[in-house]
């Protein structure tokens, strides 16, 4: 733990530069081989008990390490769709892949299509599944704006797909997010949604409003003087779920804007006035978390894509404070009532908080 705020690791020219004292080198090499010695407890048998079966798929193939190949994971990879969650909300689809009212795919929340898609991508549901790759194709369809490339909270009515005006920057993120986790990664409407992130998300700080040309004339408070911080979020998780050969020279430019940007207000606080927090609630840590974001999911991002930056401390102390004496975290902010199928109880002891705190903790210290 005390290695950490010795490290310093910073990315020029997409290599990484390491500063650290010669007397520290020892010391942090030993504490880094072993990133479970942050945790009070070890709660990895926990999270691989059969009752979640989607915590316990990737507690096995992303905290064991254990290959996706392997017949342990791969069982833990068919029971998703048999048991808990996933079958649940399948079993409330319509025929034609939705959910509610086709029309309400956004404004049906956190019932409507376009959420049932963010919860089967968390959930790690099999985007081989008929079920699935019809909810996909109903997004792309109907939520898509086929000039632009990103995604609507309204269908178009005159032309199909989604309404020109109603494009989102976290909803896009969201969605092609999802869609990549379900494996269309290689469709070409992916890949025009991939590309409106690229041409069109900003990272302004204050600094200036962006130019008065769609979709930034309209969407101020997606697109003001202060980009929101959703819309950063949920693109950079997008792009992270890239495979590192498959991006694009402009796919790694705007992650590392993104990524300046989430470490210029050290994740979570105000970047001009750093004793200010951004949204006090970031700090309670929920699952799913839909369009919003919080710390934990943040930093999940950020460590994902390798990096571990000093202003990325105050937060992984926020993580660790939260931490029980089991090695657990709780559920402390959920949408439950709003779902098809509630996910997890508020105020419980959290298998997917704490997954998520492992994984991020791992990548961190590891």
């Amino acid at each position: 733990m005390k290695c950490a705020s010795r490290v310093r690791i910073q990315v020029f020219m997409g290599a990484e530069i390491i500063f650290l004292p010669d007397f520290a080198v020892l010391d942090c090499v030993n504490a880094m081989s072993d990133w479970k010695s942050v945790l009070k407890a070890d709660p990895t048998d926990w999270l691989l008990e059969k009752t979640n079966p989607s915590v316990r798929y990737f507690a096995l193939s992303q905290i064991l390490d254990k290959p996706r190949s392997s017949s342990e994971v791969q069982e833990a990879k068919k029971e998703i769709m048999l048991d808990g969650v996933v079958p649940k909300i399948l079993a409330k689809q319509n025929d034609g892949g939705y959910w509610e009212a086709p029309d309400k795919f956004y404004t049906a929340k956190y019932k409507g299509t376009v959420w049932q898609l963010i919860i089967l991508a968390e959930l790690g549901a099999d985007g081989q599944d008929a079920r699935v790759k019809k909810a996909c194709e109903f997004i792309l369809e109907n939520s898509q704006d086929r000039k632009s490339g990103g995604f609507s909270a309204w269908l178009s009515v005159k032309v199909g797909g989604g309404r020109y005006s109603g494009v989102l920057p976290c909803l896009t993120g969201n969605m092609v997010w999802s869609l990549i986790r379900l494996g269309f990664l290689d469709d070409p409407r992916v890949n025009r949604g991939i590309d409106w992130i690229v041409k069109y998300q900003r990272f302004d700080d204050g600094e200036a409003y962006p130019p008065k040309i769609w979709p930034y004339e309209k969407a101020t408070s997606c697109f003001g003087k202060h980009s929101c911080h959703m819309g950063v979020v949920k693109a950079l998780k997008a792009l992270a779920e890239i495979p590192d050969a498959k991006r694009s020279a402009g796919v790694i430019g705007t992650i590392e804007r993104g990524v300046e940007y989430m470490l210029k207000h050290h994740i979570y606080k105000r970047s001009h006035n750093l004793s200010k927090l951004s949204k006090p609630g970031w700090l309670r840590l929920g699952f799913p978390l839909m369009y919003q974001t919080d710390v934990l999911e943040i930093l999940g991002i950020l460590t994902s894509l390798g990096y571990k930056d000093p202003r990325m401390q105050e937060t992984i102390d926020v993580i660790l404070s939260k931490q029980d004496e089991n090695g657990t975290w709780k559920l402390e902010n959920t949408f439950n009532g709003r779902f098809q199928t509630s996910i997890e109880q508020r105020g419980n002891r959290s298998k997917w908080i704490t997954l998520n705190a492992l994984r991020a903790l791992k990548n961190f210290y590891e």
